[in-house]
């Protein structure tokens, strides 16, 4: 039998003589039920937002991405594209080359970055689930199509349903000399609007997607591309196969996963959810100083009870835990509510939306994601926070009252 345990929790749950205990213990474990809550609502916030952002990110960009290290363009046989897609887990390989040209339709123009890609490009990418109207369609028996950003079509004033007249591209002419002509010195050619899709401002005011075999000759870049856009299988490690490819390919080449192609975004979305956490930590740690005040009013009223449990041969240390065990009862309690009902809130939040944001937005409401290694992070915390807090004044008020003498 625990006594130490069972004298505690008699301790914690009996009412006290003087009132003020039992705000005293009331107020703290409400500030540590504040604070967990807390802890758990945001990390989850961070995580939905990360989830979110890596989302809209993979509706648009490859799993892999093969590219110069130095440079911008080269030619297609310097990769072993057939290679490459006989790896097992690959799927897909698209080339792609991208450069800024002008789109311009009726009397509105507007500068876009053109993607040219083939039809594995928007079989490996989300595209579908991101289209604001019209169909995926790069090209046909006589026609090409373009697949515009929200931004871009609105910059244009293109709308698919009421479609006349084609879209003009313009690229300025590789070592041309503009003269008394300046239409002259660029390359023109006609897309028509297939399809409007809305990922976010980055993408939907940036990007137009059209044909590889249109984009290359339009730029006087045939037979030559950016990179290469590997898509791979469903669950498979994109760090683990990007080694592989990388293995594959000469060395002037690098092989780069999503992630590395949005490093800066992911890491400042750790680094942010991280400060938070201490800040966070921090606060739960000051709020959990009101366990100090209880203990130390709870060991002052129950002083007589340590003369007759000395007298019984209960000893100094058994006293240190007793109320240690007292303080972590105060924490454990506290926290463990406010962490099943930060869970709540997070889940009420996933399913029902308590949170919504404006219509349009990337999302009907604000993403929240719980993951298991934050919950358990929180309850390290509140133990470790519950822990400290119950020590110090435990120690100090019994060590200075070792004698338990009658004043």
């Amino acid at each position: 039998m625990n006594l130490p345990f069972l004298i505690a929790r008699r301790y914690f749950f009996a009412k006290k003589s003087h009132n003020i205990i039992n705000v005293i213990t009331g107020i703290s474990m409400l500030g540590v039920g504040i604070g967990a809550m807390a802890l758990v609502v945001v990390l989850s916030a961070f995580n939905g937002l990360e989830t979110l952002v890596g989302s809209m990110y993979s509706s648009f960009q490859p799993d892999i991405r093969i590219e110069l290290k130095e440079g911008k363009t080269f030619h297609l046989d310097s990769l072993p594209e057939e290679q490459i897609r006989a790896i097992e887990g690959v799927k897909y390989v698209s080339p792609s080359i991208e450069e800024t040209v002008l789109l311009k339709y009726k009397k509105a123009q507007f500068f876009v970055t053109a993607k040219g890609v083939t039809d594995d490009f928007l079989k490996m990418s989300r595209l579908d689930s991101m289209l604001f109207d019209g169909k995926l369609l790069l090209k046909d028996e006589e026609t090409n199509y373009v697949i515009l950003g929200y931004g871009v079509a609105d910059q244009l004033n293109v709308f698919l349903n009421h479609i006349f007249e084609p879209v003009k591209a313009y690229a300025a002419k590789r070592n041309s000399k503009v003269g008394n002509n300046i239409t002259e010195a660029f390359n023109t050619d006609i897309l028509y609007p297939s399809a409007i899709f809305s990922i976010n401002p980055e993408f939907d005011y940036q990007y137009a997607v059209m044909p590889y075999d249109f984009t290359s000759a339009l730029l006087q870049q045939e037979n030559k591309v950016t990179s290469y856009e590997v898509g791979l299988e469903p669950e498979l490690d994109s760090e683990q196969y990007a080694q592989i490819i990388q293995a594959q390919i000469p060395n002037g080449f690098i092989a780069k996963t999503r992630f590395q192609l949005n490093e800066l975004l992911y890491k400042t979305n750790q680094t942010e959810k991280w400060i938070t956490f201490f800040i966070l930590t921090f606060i739960l740690g000051i709020a959990s100083f009101n366990m100090l005040g209880s203990l130390t009013v709870l060991i002052l009223e129950k002083k007589n009870d340590l003369y007759t449990l000395s007298a019984m041969g209960f000893g100094k240390s058994e006293m240190q835990k007793t109320f240690l065990m007292e303080g972590m009862l105060i924490s454990l309690i506290g926290g463990g509510g406010g962490i099943l009902l930060g869970l709540i809130l997070c889940l009420l939040q996933q399913h029902v939306g308590l949170l919504k944001l404006q219509a349009g937005s990337v999302a009907p409401f604000y993403p929240i994601e719980i993951q298991i290694l934050d919950i358990i992070s929180v309850v390290g915390i509140v133990g470790i926070i519950g822990f400290a807090c119950s020590w110090l004044p435990t120690r100090w008020l019994l060590n200075k009252n070792s004698n338990f003498e009658r004043t």
